[in-house]
């Protein structure tokens, strides 16, 4: 069971809110080679940014977190009790997270706000906070009892891939990718405007930096 890292930062005198950040501290594959006099494991500060993996790929929740509290207690800003919460397998699936969670119960207590501090961004110049995520759906799909080998279960046993692209028509136009009119929601206001001041802000960029194939 790899480690859980639970830091606590007592509340400013009068506050009872309780704020979590999470965060994860373990890495990915680092891919070498990068540029010249770059890597993943040899800090390097370049033009007044740091490059390392312990400066990316969520290596930032720590140091950002810190810093947050520390620049606002430098101002004087009255603060809630904050928990940082940094786990270390997230890059293997998280198998102990609830377990070590309920362990460190009385540490982090009942959350009112949870900032979880793990998510892409559009540029490096500024923090940007994502108020929404594509999730994923994990689906066990058994169509029968015991294996069977595909020499002799091939065009017999239903094809789960086929079984699941039924399924999914049921939610979505395979061809255009829209969820059908039956089951939408209509789009929050306040989800809209978001999406209006980014687009303002970021313009063809939003687009333009990604390579479709």
């Amino acid at each position: 069971m790899l480690p859980l890292i639970v830091y606590v930062v007592e509340p400013s005198e009068g506050q009872s809110r309780n704020v979590m950040m999470y965060g994860h501290l373990d890495k990915q594959p680092y891919e070498e080679p990068w540029e010249e006099g770059l890597g993943p494991i040899t800090p390097v500060i370049r033009d007044g940014k740091l490059y390392g993996r312990g400066g990316a790929d969520d290596g930032y929740a720590s140091f950002s977190a810190m810093l947050a509290v520390k620049n606002a207690q430098l101002q004087g800003v009255k603060l809630p009790r904050i928990v940082l919460v940094l786990e270390t397998e997230e890059e293997s699936g998280s198998d102990f997270l609830i377990s070590l969670l309920k362990v460190a119960e009385d540490f982090i207590q009942k959350p009112d706000v949870l900032i979880c501090l793990d998510s892409g961004c559009l540029d490096y110049e500024q923090m940007w906070l994502t108020s929404s995520l594509r999730g994923v759906a994990m689906v066990d799909m058994q169509v029968t009892h015991s294996g069977s080998h595909a020499g002799s279960a091939s065009g017999v046993v239903p094809d789960t891939f086929s079984i699941v692209r039924t399924l999914l028509d049921r939610i979505d136009d395979e061809e255009t990718g829209l969820v059908h009119e039956d089951i939408q929601n209509p789009i929050p206001d306040w989800k809209i405007k978001e999406a209006e001041n980014l687009a303002a802000l970021k313009g063809r960029e939003l687009c333009e930096k990604l390579t479709v194939l």
